[in-house]
């Protein structure tokens, strides 16, 4: 990784890590290998199987190119121009956030209550559950491809204001064979949602509404980590100055198209639950629930309009 490029997979991996720690990389080691093995065609593991595997010289290029962009703090996963999210591969793009596991908490918590007696009404009114999602500010689409991959006789929406995240959640449909039941455009929750598709009426038209909004305070945003400071897009992270700007707009216009029956599902960031429940309730929904990650930390507020019921997601996240 040099102008004299190590002979061998290990010798590349080793002086990458020793590069990766001088930039105050967190895991030098495991993306150095992560990286260098991607590049060469493997998975982690080809660094066990062969590492004396040769670099030829087109090979030591791609992986020096990657190592520096590295050591500028972008991260894996841009660098490779795809991530992992519930165990679906998404390609990403410099419009879109990178999807992260903590939001796997809302897909789960999602399909808990899909799947609950709390759910059991949602659908169509003969009681089918052809449900319609809708999915504000859609990013690379993780949250709504990844609950049609779930829900088989769902169909669903994105909408961003984004243009290149609208373009790359319909490329990321297409690659995970959910074109046909996923539909993007370009828009905002400002001014109004669209409705459901057949689904007769000015109201109550969307079963579930999902979102990730921006929540970070606009004052915060520079002190975040380098990989998320420098290279996620802004607009994906400012929430205002409080970091609730996102959510007076999208509560109201969210209450407006959904279903009574249906299911508001909104990610939040550390220390925000309370607020944005209180939102929801000056909205008029009636139960509020919350859903915790791995770590324990509420990552998601869940909000019906009627009354809460037996059944409803619970403030732990959910399993199984």
């Amino acid at each position: 990784m040099t102008p004299n490029p190590p002979a061998t997979l290990a010798a590349a991996v080793d002086a990458a890590t020793a590069r990766l720690r001088s930039a105050g990389v967190e895991s030098p080691r495991r993306d150095a290998r992560l990286l260098i093995c991607s590049l060469l065609g493997g998975g982690p593991e080809l660094l066990l199987s062969r590492p004396e595997r040769p670099l030829d010289a087109e090979e030591a290029r791609l992986c020096e190119a990657a190592i520096r962009r590295r050591e500028g703090r972008e991260p894996v996963s841009r660098i490779l121009g795809r991530r992992e999210f519930w165990s679906l591969e998404f390609l990403l793009g410099p419009e879109t956030l990178d999807p992260r596991p903590d939001s796997e908490t809302l897909v789960e918590a999602v399909l808990a209550w899909v799947r609950s007696d709390a759910g059991s009404g949602a659908g169509r009114s003969d009681g089918s559950h052809d449900l319609r999602v809708l999915d504000l500010g859609c990013g690379s689409g993780c949250l709504l491809l990844a609950l049609l991959s779930e829900l088989p006789e769902a169909e669903g929406l994105g909408i961003d204001a984004a243009p290149g995240a609208v373009g790359l959640s319909e490329r990321n449909a297409r690659h995970l064979g959910l074109a046909q039941r996923a539909r993007f455009q370009e828009g905002s929750w400002h001014g109004g949602l669209p409705p459901a598709p057949d689904r007769p009426g000015a109201a109550g038209a969307w079963d579930i509404i999902v979102s990730n909004p921006p929540y970070i305070p606009s004052a915060d945003i520079a002190a975040l980590a380098p990989e998320v400071a420098r290279h996620e897009p802004r607009l994906a992270l400012d929430g205002g100055a409080d970091g609730l700007e996102a959510y007076r707009a999208l509560v109201p216009a969210a209450a407006a198209v959904l279903d009574p029956r249906g299911l508001l599902a909104l990610e939040v960031g550390a220390g925000q639950a309370e607020a944005v429940s209180a939102l929801l309730q000056s909205a008029g929904f009636a139960a509020v629930n919350t859903a915790c990650d791995l770590s324990g930390t509420v990552r998601c507020v869940l909000a019906t309009q009627a009354r809460k019921s037996r059944g409803s997601a619970s403030d732990s996240r959910q399993t199984g």
